[in-house]
């Protein structure tokens, strides 16, 4: 397949790469991390000394004058590339108009317009209404309240390596890390998790060919029959692609299953995309692969190409609550919105496809290292969600943590921003406009850190 003219959404030069021109962080960058140390929360997961000045496209900047290579997108959140000039564009127009009016008490068009436009690409059939919120825990805190208003039920069903994010409600559907709830409870307490289908380490040690789905048999067989009736869940929350939990694709008979049961017992099914969707797997959203349709999508993180907003999106006959129900006093800001629009025309207009192409490379770089190196144990993923385990011993699985981060960190001394996630999977997750020669670079840089850190498993 022929790449598309990407000249509409790149911004640098195609083949702009790293240079580091001295150690790492540098004198500004050094004098930035002391007054962060007096002044920050600690409570932030800084995985390396990276004090960034500006941005473009794939490429990062530190004060130091240091060029990067940018393998994260804040965190999946700079879909369309830093700073794109579309996007900047759209909120410099919008905000020399209109920078806030909430649209809990006031009607402004900037909402209905993204609201109109994420209606086309959500898969549910059925007319849609959304909630436009701040973020990707409060489309979650929204969706929580939706379902258990919609149903009049009081409990939730979550998975073992889920994130849902770190406000209270959100939190108590999340399973990934126990530093998330340590000193933090007591959490919502009508939320159960269950085992997920992570193939890779199938929780019951079955694994393809032949599996039956046994993961699911806990909630079937022993949740339902002796710990909550079904008719007592409001809804099920799920990951299409574990985020924080290692980047896990749930394979499509997983999510269809799910689908019946909820179907069977009046449950919601609730798609956690905030992560995975808008475009990040080469399609809207990574349910879409599975051809499996959610009641309520969760949506943030790249929704705006980096400014704040969440959606909660349902069918009209779910989202049916009274005035009042639920509001916000900064969601659905004008300015997001028009961001989001911007994002989603760009989407549109051939970012999705080179996402695709951008995927299939990166997976064709990745996967060989599966069957040559003794310490990559699995790669998986869609479009520019790729996940790779780093292991101690290949037979026994072994979490090789602290490999992982080192990997990281060598990485960043190499100019490639790369971070983890899971005890031991290193995440693939560029901006979608990321070119053919950063992905071969990356993959290259990757593969030799690799190579140099095998003797050490």
């Amino acid at each position: 397949m022929a790449t598309k003219d990407t000249s509409s959404f790149h911004q640098e030069p195609s083949d702009l790469l790293p240079d580091i021109k001295g150690p790492i962080p540098g004198s500004k960058a050094k004098a930035e991390l002391k007054l962060d140390e007096k002044y920050i929360s600690p409570s932030y997961t800084r995985n390396y000394p990276l004090v960034v000045d500006r941005a473009l496209g794939s490429t990062v900047w530190d004060v130091d004058g240091n060029r990067f290579l940018d393998f994260n997108a804040g965190i999946a959140v700079c879909s369309t590339g830093h700073c794109h000039p579309k996007i900047v564009e759209a909120i410099q127009k919008q905000s020399a108009r209109l920078i806030h009016m909430s649209g809990t008490d006031f009607y402004y068009p900037q909402q209905v317009e993204v609201a109109k436009a994420l209606t086309e690409i959500i898969p549910i059939k059925e007319s849609k209404r959304i909630f436009l919120s701040n973020s990707g825990a409060e489309a979650v805190e929204c969706a929580m309240k939706l379902a258990r208003f919609h149903t009049g039920r009081p409990h939730f069903i979550s998975f073992y390596g889920s994130f849902h994010g770190r406000t209270l409600g959100a939190m108590s559907l999340s399973n990934s890390k126990t530093i998330h709830r340590r000193k933090m409870g007591p959490v919502t307490p009508e939320a159960t998790a269950v085992p997920y289908a992570y193939c890779y380490r199938c929780p019951v040690n079955r694994c393809y060919p032949g599996c039956s789905l046994e993961c699911l048999d806990q909630l079937e067989h022993v949740v339902f029959s002796k710990r909550i009736a079904p008719d007592e869940v409001a809804a099920i929350f799920v990951e299409p692609v574990q985020g924080e939990g290692g980047y896990v694709p749930a394979p499509r008979e997983f999510l269809a299953r799910l689908r019946d049961l909820c179907n069977q017992h009046g449950i919601l099914l609730v798609f956690d995309e905030i992560q995975s969707g808008m475009g990040r797997t080469g399609k809207y959203f990574a349910s879409e692969h599975s051809g499996v349709v959610a009641d309520i999508y969760c949506v943030a993180k790249g929704i705006a190409s980096g400014l704040p907003l969440g959606a909660t999106v349902a069918s009209s006959r779910v989202m049916t609550w009274d005035s009042g129900s639920h509001a916000t006093t900064f969601g659905g800001n004008p300015v997001s919105c028009a961001a989001s629009v911007k994002t989603i025309e760009l989407l549109k207009d051939g970012l999705l496809d080179h996402c695709r192409e951008m995927g299939e490379r990166l997976l064709s770089h990745l996967r060989p290292l599966v069957q040559t190196s003794p310490i990559v144990g699995d790669v998986r993923g869609f479009g520019l969600m790729v996940g790779m385990e780093i292991v101690s011993d290949k037979a026994k699985k072994t979490q090789a943590h602290d490999l992982r981060n080192e990997i990281v960190m060598e990485c960043f001394r190499k100019g490639l921003l790369i971070l983890g996630c899971g005890p031991n999977t290193l995440r693939f997750c560029p901006p979608l406009v990321v070119t053919p020669s950063q992905i071969d670079w990356a993959c290259e840089t990757v593969a030799k850190v690799i190579r140099g850190h095998e003797s050490k498993a």
